[in-house]
């Protein structure tokens, strides 16, 4: 009765009763032979019930135990998207590279699905990405074999109902790929079913083709990406492409990516401009490309005109991190009706030199921008500079009493870096006010820059 309850538990997600479940003897390894069968820790990976699993983890449960068919944790996890509860099971030794009885790998499982958090959790944690399913299907097989499916017939396919009636549904999963949901049901009611796919096929293969080295066309890829500009919550598929692109450092792709930015049309110069603006970074840390690539995005900044492109060559000056292109970026943020945004402080500070008076002004203005996206990196990029004058330290005191607490921590880490004994203020007030572990993190490196001995 015990390990039916508890499998009951882990699948809604009810971590306390899971732990006082656990707490009063019930074992985390032993499988439910009630109406629901099958594992406690599967159940809670199968709805990504990460704090379930976490309990059932601490508790001894086996990360690696099987279901019937051979399923694991992590093969649930993998076949339903659930990229936080993976990289749980992985960080508690889940075997990453396991089948099931029919073959299916935890990467073609997430393959299939268009699972995208979930194969970056597994490429990270070195699952084999030439490993073959039982159809004899690599991971790239599978999601190749999806892009460019429409994905709502395929789903009703799987149902393969005539008479039903469907609803569709879409919102965004985690990973911010499209999450799709077909859900059908008999006519009398008496029947139902529901199936689910991300859009993050496109991706996946991209990411996939990287791992095992297939150098795919640039016009493929070129296209994977505009098919998605506007389809993932914050351009995923875009810019894992222009990424992968960016990362090649050869010629024949360099040029390709230099013909988009001069393309008529204006999303293939976004993409371009995008892919070239840290095109063949070396291991170092070296830009063989700038002396090239600086000129095209100098020319480019007088000549574009649609606001979004503009926004790209800005951000793509920025990464070049060269005082050359100071004019350009102070024309595009200075133009009559442009729109401030965080780019523009993360450009500026990234392109300027420690004495420039226009530039330095302008990005102190920017710490006191009303919004806090802006102020934060404005702070943050003020912080960084190598200067150290009386404007700086005051302007970065002036944000210890900001509202949001990642741009006082920024100004913490600026202050503290500079001997200014006002950083401690920052520090008691991020660590008593904020949980977040980022400006924590900032401040409690700032507070061993005041005091080493601490």
């Amino acid at each position: 009765m015990h390990e039916e309850k508890l499998y009951r538990a882990a699948l809604n997600g009810e971590s306390e009763t899971v732990s006082e479940l656990l707490a009063g003897g019930a074992d985390p390894n032993r499988p439910s032979e009630g109406e629901d069968e099958g594992l406690p820790l599967c159940a809670a990976a199968s709805w990504d019930r990460v704090e379930a699993a976490r309990a059932l983890l601490a508790a001894g449960a086996d990360v690696n135990g099987r279901e019937e068919g051979g399923w694991t944790a992590l093969l649930w996890a993998a076949a339903n998207g659930h990229a936080d509860t993976a990289r749980l099971l992985v960080e508690a030794g889940a075997e990453v590279d396991v089948t099931n009885d029919d073959g299916d790998t935890a990467l073609t499982l997430a393959a299939r699905r268009g699972a995208l958090g979930v194969v970056r959790v597994l490429l990270d944690s070195g699952a084999d990405a030439t490993k073959y399913d039982g159809d004899g299907d690599t991971p790239l097989d599978v999601a190749a074999d999806w892009v460019g499916v429409h994905l709502e017939s395929a789903l009703l396919d799987q149902i393969g109902q005539d008479d039903w009636e469907y609803v569709v549904a879409r919102q965004f999963a985690k990973d911010g790929t499209e999450l799709v949901t077909v859900a059908g049901r008999s006519a009398d009611g008496e029947q139902s079913e529901q199936v689910q796919a991300q859009r993050g096929h496109a991706a996946i293969a991209t990411l996939l083709e990287e791992a095992t080295g297939v150098h795919a066309p640039v016009d493929r890829l070129v296209a994977r990406a505009l098919a998605h500009r506007d389809t993932d919550e914050d351009a995923e598929t875009w810019w894992i492409v222009a990424d992968a692109l960016g990362r090649r450092g050869d010629e024949e792709t360099y040029e390709a990516l230099a013909r988009l930015c001069a393309s008529e049309d204006a999303r293939e110069r976004e993409f371009g401009v995008d892919a070239i603006a840290q095109y063949g970074v070396d291991e170092d840390g070296g830009k063989p490309y700038l002396e090239r690539t600086l000129p095209l995005l100098q020319r480019m900044a007088t000549t574009e005109s649609n606001p979004q492109v503009l926004r790209s060559v800005l951000s793509a000056l920025g990464h070049q991190g060269d005082p050359r292109a100071l004019p350009q970026v102070l024309d595009i943020v200075n133009r009559p009706g442009h729109r401030r945004t965080m780019t523009d402080a993360i450009a500026l500070a990234d392109v300027l030199p420690p004495d420039h008076a226009e530039g330095l002004a302008l990005l102190v203005a920017m710490t006191r921008d009303d919004d806090e996206e802006v102020r934060d990196w404005a702070t943050s990029g003020l912080a960084s500079l190598e200067a150290d004058t009386p404007e700086i330290r005051e302007a970065l005191a002036a944000r210890l009493d900001d509202t949001d607490l990642r741009t006082v921590a920024e100004a913490t880490r600026g202050l503290a870096e500079r001997g200014d004994a006002r950083a401690a203020r920052g520090v008691e007030r991020v660590l008593a006010e904020s949980d977040d572990d980022y400006a924590r993190d900032l401040v409690t490196e700032a507070r061993l820059k005041l005091s080493p001995d601490a």
